[in-house]
């Protein structure tokens, strides 16, 4: 088993002799984490990031630009975007859903993406970008992507933890919960990933305030979780898959998060899994992980692909994108075109297959 710790200034000088007494091998990926925080974010002020007919895709951006991106689109693609607000996050942020397709029917079934449920994770909310982006300008040419633009209707909500994404911006950069108050304790956030009512606060999560996997005070406590789950609640019949991206690890799971035991529809879901990680491998070699969730990563409970398919949506998956470890949650920007193309791949896969069979 693999565990990767962050260690506050000076600590190092006392573990590693206890780790080589202790004869546990160890390898130090980053030895100077603050360097490199100041390295990825440092070049920011230098950048034309904003101008939005120019918008780079291959740069992370803050949570203002990515929603004046979503304002962009919505004008200027009005025939295939609709931007709306499923509620507001706890600081009063909007919770902005980009609804991506052609109107060609009055009822299609849809496909749910998000992005950034947990703030440090930087690569999912560019990675949601690049859907948009890529299925606006392959519409026209990719016989595919028109395919699934004219059948389907993507939800695509980039940010999901607002609060904690601009927070991961401004403030620390590894911050990974919401940003809501706790009155007895001095912590702030909940983990958006195990605040769902699906074996809510069972294992693999946190009664504690001040804990990164912390499960909240009662599900759907957080603004954020509640607005989602209730327009998931609402589309529930329409909504055939549910797609959630994080980092990192380079794993493709689907249910159960929360226990050891197999799915009803496993072996359609098994099989969309190891053709979408196929495809995902054949752009860069890069081999994917794929299984369910308790066995290939650990037992988490509260999960939103959980509650996703203990609420009727019969494909639910969490991505895990880049890397294993090297880099971690600070994968350089030129790793953002590689892992949004190979991830791109896999997506298609999955999406190509729910409109072929199994459902």
């Amino acid at each position: 088993m693999h565990m990767n710790y962050r260690l506050v200034p000076n600590t190092s000088r006392g573990l590693l002799p206890y780790l080589q007494q202790a004869n546990i091998q160890y390898t130090i990926l980053i030895s100077d984490l603050q360097e490199a925080v100041e390295n990825q974010t440092g070049l920011r002020s230098h950048r034309n990031r904003r101008s939005l007919p120019e918008y780079n895709y291959e740069v992370y951006h803050s949570l203002e630009e990515i929603q004046d991106w979503m304002y962009h689109l919505n004008k200027t693609h009005s025939d295939l975007v609709h931007m709306f607000s499923v509620g507001k996050s706890y600081e009063g942020r909007p919770l902005f859903v980009l609804k991506l397709g052609k109107r060609s029917r009055p009822y299609k079934k849809a496909v749910w993406i998000d992005c950034g449920i947990h703030a440090r994770e930087w690569i999912g909310p560019a990675f949601c970008q690049w859907f948009v982006k890529e299925a606006l300008q392959t519409y026209q040419t990719d016989p595919a992507m028109r395919k699934m633009l004219t059948q389907l209707y993507f939800y695509v909500m980039p940010v999901f933890n607002v609060d904690g994404y601009h927070f991961s911006w401004t403030y620390d950069r590894f911050w990974r919960k919401t940003r809501s108050k706790n009155t007895r304790f001095r912590c702030h956030g909940v983990d958006a990933n195990r605040n769902w009512k699906v074996k809510w606060c069972d294992e693999g999560a946190s009664f504690h305030p001040c804990d990164d996997t912390y499960c909240g005070p009662f599900p759907e406590s957080e603004p954020e979780v509640k607005a989602v789950a209730h327009f998931l609640r609402k589309h529930r019949k329409q909504i055939k898959a549910y797609l959630s991206f994080h980092a990192y690890a380079q794993m493709l799971l689907y249910p159960y998060s929360y226990k050891y035991a197999t799915i009803p529809n496993f072996s359609c879901v098994e099989s969309a899994a190891y053709n979408a990680v196929n495809a995902l491998q054949s752009a860069y070699g890069i081999r994917y992980r794929y299984g369910p969730a308790s066995s290939t990563l650990y037992v988490s409970s509260g999960s939103s692909m959980d509650w996703a398919y203990k609420n009727g949506i019969p494909y639910a998956f969490a991505f895990e994108l880049r890397d294993t470890g090297h880099f971690g949650f600070l994968l350089p920007e030129t790793l953002i075109k590689p892992t949004c193309t190979e991830t791109m791949l896999a997506v298609k896969n999955i999406t190509l297959h729910l409109l072929k069979k199994c459902h």
